[in-house]
């Protein structure tokens, strides 16, 4: 039925999103053993427009992983490594006084810095300043650059995969919780099984790269993107999803008692939004163009992980925030 809603060329670009998709971590698999889940989350991200923040302790191949998906498609991609001493103009971009050789004339000329690319990778991302930090805000959001008050478009597609180190605390800066609200998911890069360790350990001790495919270009992301949006969501399942936001609000009427027990903030409006566009490419990706409640819970831990602040109750208790959401589910009807 939902299918019949759809405009033909609509659905037939759905139809193909997820063979395309399954080329996509077929070639990423040449390099990255397991973390199957966590790329298929990465890629649902991406089909959302959205930004992902990866965290995980040194060596799990979380730069690997965002370099070989610029690598495999046909995308600008550029790399910031973070550090310390960085300037927003070492990301954005700065003007610089050009001399024209002809006339003698002298102007200022702007030079495009890293984040003019379609695929970022933010790498350490905590490790510099808060300022500099900033300097990503209207980027991920507006998906353009102001500077000197002049506004510069970023190309599209255009996507920020950051990656930062839970356990290194110095000279390291928590992102401010204004910014962790622009990246859709935030996603916890886990050690690999035993089998994959030993699998990691036999391909990456000799010299013998696999080959990597151009799989996807930007024009069939944005095709995708755009059709997914397109996919009906039932009035039930959209009251569902903002249910399950409003129930992590401790200040809410209808909170649950873990949000009041353990909660200091909960999510915004966005959460909500992100969880039914992740709702639709779940979807879709099971052959289906209706979004189910099951969908929506399938995106709830990395849409709401980073949105959900901690009272020192839950520290002193060492409970997660992806324990809490998942017990502010159970208790949702």
């Amino acid at each position: 039925m939902a299918e019949e809603t759809l405009r033909k060329d609509t659905a037939e670009t759905l139809k193909a999103m997820p063979e395309k998709l399954k080329l996509v971590k077929e070639e990423i698999h040449k390099r990255i053993i397991g973390q199957d889940e966590l790329i298929s989350q990465l890629l649902t991200a991406i089909i959302c427009r959205g930004h992902c923040l990866l965290t995980g302790v040194p060596g799990l191949a979380k730069t690997l992983m965002v370099h070989t998906l610029g690598e495999i498609s046909e995308l600008q991609f550029s790399r910031i490594q973070f550090t310390p001493d960085m300037m927003p103009s070492d990301i954005t971009g700065s003007e610089i006084l050009e001399e024209d050789q002809a006339s003698k004339k002298r102007e200022f000329e702007f030079k495009k810095g890293p984040v003019f690319s379609q695929v970022l990778l933010a790498d350490e991302i905590n490790r510099t300043p808060p300022k500099t930090q900033a300097a990503l805000l209207e980027s991920m959001q507006e998906r353009s650059v102001t500077i000197s008050g002049k506004k510069y478009i970023l190309p599209e597609p255009f996507f920020v995969l950051a990656t930062q180190n839970p356990i290194e605390q110095e000279g390291t800066y928590p992102l401010p919780e204004a910014q962790l609200d622009r990246f859709m998911f935030s996603l916890n890069v886990s050690y690999p099984e035993f089998d994959q360790e030993v699998d990691i350990l036999l391909s990456t001790t000799k010299d013998e790269l696999k080959p990597l495919n151009k799989v996807i270009n930007a024009a069939e992301i944005i095709k995708f993107q755009s059709a997914v949006r397109e996919v009906p969501i039932p009035r039930s399942v959209a009251e569902y999803a903002v249910k399950l936001v409003r129930a992590g609000r401790p200040g809410e009427t209808n909170a649950s008692e873990t949000a009041k027990q353990y909660l200091r903030w909960g999510a915004g409006p966005r959460a909500c939004q992100y969880l039914a566009l992740a709702g639709k490419v779940h979807a879709v990706m099971d052959g289906r163009f209706n979004v189910s409640v099951e969908d929506i819970q399938k995106a709830a831990v990395p849409v709401l992980r980073h949105r959900l602040i901690l009272n020192y109750k839950a520290e002193a208790a060492q409970i997660t925030s992806d324990a809490v959401i998942k017990e502010i589910m159970a208790g949702l009807k």
